[in-house]
């Protein structure tokens, strides 16, 4: 008896120790460029923000009639729910860049996503959906906590879904897209295509209301239209897609997404890495920026310095830095898999906040097991 309570408080222990060690670290880790940013805060704005609904002008009925040809939709319907679509004055503003950009800081970033309810919130979620984690784990070979990862960094569980409709929120963005940002045109052109994939689903669907972020993401996992298409399941089975009130098909979509864009099973996402000063050549290291490039002896050939675990790797990897404010940046060795992560949000603070929550959540149900089965 003494030696199974013994065993149990050296399992606390260790459990403890990760999970405080994922909690607290803020001091050793990576990089990034932001792709995606859907502001929940920016919808206590809303109300406020509305303009007149876009109706039959030359404008709205080009755009119904372009998209209708495009989606092979019927134009009475599309140019009925342009029509109806309602301009979000404010909604523009939100997608321009900052006027004056800040300083990347991950420690700050990373405090936002890996705190103690977001982690509490996770380890509820994984236990009511433990079924479906695990059925989406053997089906695509995505680990629970990565699927888990994402749905808290990206709607804390449900809770930040958005409450724009989609079809105002697109096509505002269509029709009103600032030209100050730098890439307008480009990002004009993005908009308007996820505009068209959103009206073929609600026409197939029957339903042009739902809602979302202010660019036009939805759901549990925030799809925008057109991973929607291509991504979703019907992983509960109920022979329709719904990724805001089925958790179920949010878990499968994920890691269907995932999967889609070559994770490969048991992959690590990154290693620890340090410098050898005299041998370093980190601007050829960072050139390629997130994308693994290097083999393993080509990068520790340039001075990264790797452990054990890591010299095995068998594919490439990147160098990948995070910037901390004013203080010296972090590093990380970032595989394959990491840059999977990537490609849900362009952004590897994005990315490495995913996976610390997730190991987070995963070592904090690990600590609660032990704890029942000690009692």
């Amino acid at each position: 008896m003494a030696l199974q309570t013994n065993l149990a408080l050296r399992q606390i222990t260790a459990a403890l120790l990760l999970l405080a060690a994922l909690t607290v670290h803020a001091s050793n880790k990576p990089h990034a460029k932001a792709h995606k940013a859907v502001s929940h805060k920016a919808a206590a704005h809303k109300a406020s923000t509305r303009g007149p609904v876009y109706g039959k002008t030359t404008e709205a009925i080009a755009l119904a009639d372009e998209l209708a040809q495009q989606y092979k939709l019927p134009q009475t319907w599309v140019r009925e729910q342009i029509s109806k679509a309602q301009h979000l004055k404010g909604v523009p503003k939100m997608v321009l860049p900052p006027t004056v950009p800040t300083a990347k800081n991950w420690r700050a970033y990373r405090e936002r996503f890996i705190e103690s309810r977001r982690i509490d919130a996770g380890t509820q979620f994984w236990q009511t959906y433990e079924s479906a984690l695990t059925r989406a784990e053997q089906t695509y070979g995505v680990p629970a906590e990565m699927i888990v990862g994402i749905i808290g960094v990206e709607t804390f569980y449900g809770q930040n879904m958005g409450n724009y409709r989609v079809l105002d929120a697109l096509t505002t963005l269509t029709l009103n897209f600032p030209a100050a940002h730098p890439r307008a045109a480009e990002r004009q052109a993005f908009f308007k295509s996820e505009l068209g994939h959103f009206l073929a689903q609600a026409h197939s669907q029957g339903n042009a209301s739902a809602t979302g972020s202010f660019a036009g993401a939805m759901g549990w996992p925030q799809f925008m239209p057109s991973s929607v298409a291509k991504f979703a399941v019907d992983f509960d089975g109920d022979g329709r897609i719904d990724l805001r009130n089925s958790p179920v098909d949010a878990i499968g979509s994920v890691a269907n997404y995932f999967k889609a864009f070559g994770w490969q099973t048991g992959m690590p996402t990154h290693y620890p890495v340090g410098f050898d000063e005299a041998r370093l050549d980190k601007p050829t290291l960072l050139a390629p920026d997130i994308l693994p490039s290097f083999s393993v002896s080509n990068f520790t050939g340039k001075g990264a310095v790797l452990d054990e675990q890591a010299q095995k790797h068998t594919g490439p990897l990147a160098l990948v830095e995070l910037f901390n404010g004013d203080e010296p940046p972090s590093y990380v060795a970032g595989t394959e898999n990491f840059y999977v992560v990537t490609r849900y949000n362009w952004s590897s603070y994005y990315a490495l906040a995913v996976i610390e929550l997730g190991q987070a959540i995963k070592a904090n149900r690990a600590l609660t097991s032990i704890q029942s089965n000690a009692r």
